[in-house]
């Protein structure tokens, strides 16, 4: 069915596709980002070394803390590497379900659904504070089993609910049903850098809800759960690998980490 793409509107999506180099974004995005990047030049490498801090979390969590199923919420636009690309490469059979709302992402959500054949990966369209519709969802339904441990990924999303009760109820559901050793890794735009703060006060002034969150408040969504070490930092410091600590942290405004159910 046609989906409206809503082009003369600038979307958060479509803005972190093009400050990474990608194509599919329109004028109002090129637009948005372009002012973004006026008062945030840094943000580019900020969004590579986030994308760089969900690979390496999605390594550790299949390799090291053996998670096999995946739910990753606030997806985005297919780049390379993907979240279930990394984990089928540790575990053919892993299986991964991607939420988002972005009708170009859906549109695109073919060139995510490149599962190995052992494993599974479905795309769901529904929105991050919806979350019994995604929980409730076929695609959650035939993928994640609930008797297992699942990893929930909450990659750059959170800096768009503003509330901070709103986001703790929408944490609180997603890992509700879920048992012992599943996991919440989250990354979001960190108040401790200025060109951060500046590239969300730009962000709100183009239509897009935002919020910049210190590391006390990031670290409080992880409330009743247990912190895998080294906490809340900057993404580029979260078990960092040579390229991740070749980064300074000056040029990074995410930060996040990873927390496990007990």
């Amino acid at each position: 069915m046609p989906v409206d793409l809503n082009t003369s509107v600038p979307h958060s999506a479509r803005i972190y596709d093009f400050l990474l180099g990608g194509k599919d974004n329109f004028e109002a995005d090129r637009q948005a980002a372009a002012a973004i990047v006026e008062s945030s030049p840094s943000l580019p490498i900020s969004m590579r070394a986030n994308r760089q801090y969900m690979a390496r979390v999605a390594h550790y969590l299949a390799a090291t803390r053996g998670i096999r199923q995946f739910l990753d919420i606030g997806t985005g636009l297919p780049t390379s590497p993907n979240l279930h690309e990394v984990v089928q490469s540790v575990d053919a059979e892993s299986k991964i379900v991607y939420v988002d709302n972005d009708p170009i992402v859906l549109v695109h959500a073919r060139a995510l659904l490149t599962s190995d054949p052992q494993g599974a990966t479905a795309y769901l369209d529904a929105d991050l504070r919806d979350v019994e519709a995604i929980l409730t969802s076929p695609e959650v339904k035939q993928n994640i089993d609930p008797a297992r441990p699942v990893s929930i990924s909450l990659i750059a999303v959170l800096q768009f609910i503003t509330d901070e009760e709103e986001a703790h109820d929408i944490i609180d559901g997603l890992l509700a049903p879920f048992p012992p050793g599943s996991t919440l890794a989250i990354s979001t735009v960190t108040a401790h850098n200025p060109q951060a703060v500046e590239a969300a006060a730009v962000y709100r002034a183009r239509g897009i809800a935002a919020k910049e969150r210190t590391d006390d408040e990031v670290a409080a969504l992880f409330r009743g759960l247990d912190l895998v070490d080294p906490g809340v930092v900057l993404v580029n410091r979260w078990r960092p690998d040579a390229e991740a600590a070749a980064i300074e942290d000056t040029h990074v405004q995410m930060s996040g980490g990873v927390a496990v159910k007990n």
